[in-house]
């Protein structure tokens, strides 16, 4: 038990910081529930879940500076974008795709982030496209000489498309303050990892690029926290970009539009809820004395009813207005 607690302290994080990290992970997992109820109560059209990988995504989140860092996440990231400034509220909006979603107005689907007042670059639908993009952010700052880094999140199933090796690449050769992290949840979509890499981990293809390349338990927001924590202090200081893997488990179907019941066995998925990240912090929290079922009760209540206001407030929200439809689409000043 001493040796646990040590675990969290050795890493720079007081009580309060891990109580915090694990309320925001218990923020997006209910946050995600509840789009999921809504989803099959016919009152939003799409959810893609963020369920088993809240761990890595708010270990990852702590590790950054969330005040001048540029974050890239791919459409799971809820966990991420909560830590950078995204509230609940928001992200309620983004999913009924009303009038007052930050990220797009209304005209995209849910998970694809963006705000630029949270330095959230703006997400594409075409996975891998936001690595690029990171690097080109990474690439700016450097030139500028700013002090920031840019980190990027992908599923392990989009480092096989180009856009990913061509960012991984253009990183490496002109050693930017980047990382790359990839939340390894063992299918793209319905395709099992073993059948997507040629290597035994995501993380040996760092080689290739000239960075460092790391694989993590994306279970343990902790271990996450420290290697994304090495790789930020290393890009902070000249030492070039990251390649981090962190295996995690998909506790949904890929979306609420997919059976994940055609290519996962029930055996498989019960392995992978037995895992929950969510109850594994939970029990390390309790077990160091941190937290007691007590205080864990009072916070989910305190959650669940910042969930049920933001619901209530998004359901109740304008749409836009039809004749919105082009806005922030094709240029409305004077001719130039």
């Amino acid at each position: 038990m001493t040796n646990e607690r040590l675990h969290h302290q050795q890493l720079g994080l007081s009580d309060d910081e891990v109580l915090k990290m694990y309320e925001t992970m218990l923020m997006a997992r209910r946050l995600d529930e509840r789009m999921w109820l809504l989803n099959r109560a016919g009152k939003i059209p799409f959810v893609i879940s963020c369920q088993g990988q809240e761990a890595a995504q708010v270990g990852a989140a702590f590790a950054l500076d969330n005040t001048k860092d540029y974050i890239a996440p791919y459409y799971r990231d809820m966990g991420v974008v909560l830590h950078f400034g995204m509230t609940p509220k928001e992200l309620m909006l983004s999913a009924f795709a009303k009038a007052e979603d930050p990220n797009s107005g209304g005209r995209q689907m849910p998970g694809h982030f963006g705000q630029k007042k949270n330095r959230i670059l703006s997400g594409s639908s075409p996975v891998a496209t936001q690595v690029p993009h990171a690097v080109g952010v990474a690439l700016a700052g450097k030139m500028q000489n700013k002090d920031y880094i840019s980190f990027v999140t992908l599923g392990e199933g989009s480092t096989n498309q180009g856009d990913f090796h061509e960012g991984a690449n253009f990183a490496g050769v002109h050693k930017l303050p980047v990382i790359i992290m990839v939340e390894n949840n063992q299918y793209a979509i319905s395709v099992p990892v073993e059948r997507q890499l040629g290597c035994a981990k995501v993380s040996d293809r760092a080689i290739g690029y000239g960075m460092v390349g790391v694989t993590v338990d994306g279970k343990n927001p902790l271990e996450v926290y420290k290697v994304v924590k090495e790789a930020a202090d290393r890009a902070r200081t000249g030492g070039g970009p990251s390649l981090i893997e962190t295996v995690t488990y998909r506790l949904t179907a890929h979306s609420s539009d997919d059976d994940d019941r055609q290519y996962r066995s029930a055996e498989d998925i019960a392995e992978g809820k037995a895992n929950d990240p969510i109850i594994l912090f939970e029990n390390y929290l309790k077990n160091v004395k941190v937290a007691t079922d007590e205080l864990l009760a009072t916070m989910n209540e305190r959650v669940m009813q910042i969930v049920n206001e933001a619901t209530d407030y998004a359901e109740n929200a304008p749409y836009a207005a039809p004749e919105h439809a082009r806005k922030y689409v094709y240029w409305e000043g004077d001719e130039r």
